[in-house]
């Protein structure tokens, strides 16, 4: 497999991808609507999605599933940071590797790029994601990294400068960057900047569905590619869930009239 299938298979060309990520074990504490990843799974894999981002375990307990779903991508998490709600005094860890993920047959790796952290962090994240680059290049099998500000308030300066580590992610060799939606034009600039494929992170659920859904609505007509919602859509009533699903995935498939009546 090249890295141009693995690519289309997480990034479809017909449409922005949906990917709901339900790999958060492997960071945060219990979250409630996860108690059971693979039940989500179970319960949104029917929907109008693209793909799911999984934890090592979790690719390995629904193999079956998936393979009666082909159509479905899997964004394996390598890495983390422990603890998330302290980065000055966190650290970063790498508990896969890429050829496990070929192994497991997923289509892209994800790692975190936690910059609010020590000199000393800062410095061993940049080799670990470099290594991992040239695994990926070796194996054929796309990056997505997250530049983040590790519990950091979504001011202004936080977004702009978590714009500033997409760039250094970029110069890194990144395939994908997963950044937390900077605005309508904080996309635009770094789809057009940087020349990368950009997919924006739902983050922690906040307010009714319809800020989910503008948000949504300014990240594709800004250009991204993917958008990565999981607490927005999981940790809500499963009625309202679905239908949330089912207004994201019309936006997903372009068109003015869905963007105009979203």
């Amino acid at each position: 497999m090249t890295m141009a299938y693995r690519m289309t298979r997480t990034l479809p060309h017909d449409r922005v991808a949906i990917i709901m990520p339900v790999d958060h074990g492997l960071i945060f504490d219990r979250l409630p609507g996860l108690e059971n990843p693979a039940a989500v799974i179970e319960e949104f894999g029917d929907d109008d999605i693209t793909g799911f981002m999984m934890s090592p375990g979790l690719v390995v307990r629904t193999e079956q599933y998936f393979a009666a779903r082909p159509h479905l991508s899997r964004v394996l998490a390598i890495d983390a940071f422990y603890h998330y709600t302290e980065a000055g005094a966190g650290a970063g860890a790498l508990q896969h590797s890429v050829e496990d993920a070929v192994r497991l047959g997923v289509d892209c790796v994800k790692m975190l790029m936690p910059w609010n952290t020590t000199k000393t962090e800062q410095a061993a994240l940049v080799t670990r994601v470099g290594k991992v680059i040239s695994e990926c290049e070796r194996w054929q099998i796309p990056l997505m990294l997250e530049p983040v500000l590790i519990g950091a308030p979504r001011t202004p300066e936080v977004i702009a400068e978590e714009e500033k580590v997409a760039r250094i992610g970029f110069d890194l060799g990144a395939h994908i960057i997963k950044i937390a939606f900077p605005g309508e034009e904080g996309t635009r600039r770094l789809v057009e900047d940087l020349g990368l494929p950009i997919v924006i992170a739902g983050g922690p659920r906040s307010g009714d569905p319809q800020q989910t859904i503008e948000s949504v609505r300014q990240s594709v007509v800004a250009g991204a590619r993917g958008i990565i919602v999981g607490r927005n859509v999981w940790q809500r009533e499963r009625t309202e869930a679905h239908a949330v699903v089912d207004q994201l995935a019309a936006l997903s498939r372009g068109g003015e009239r869905a963007l105009q009546n979203a």
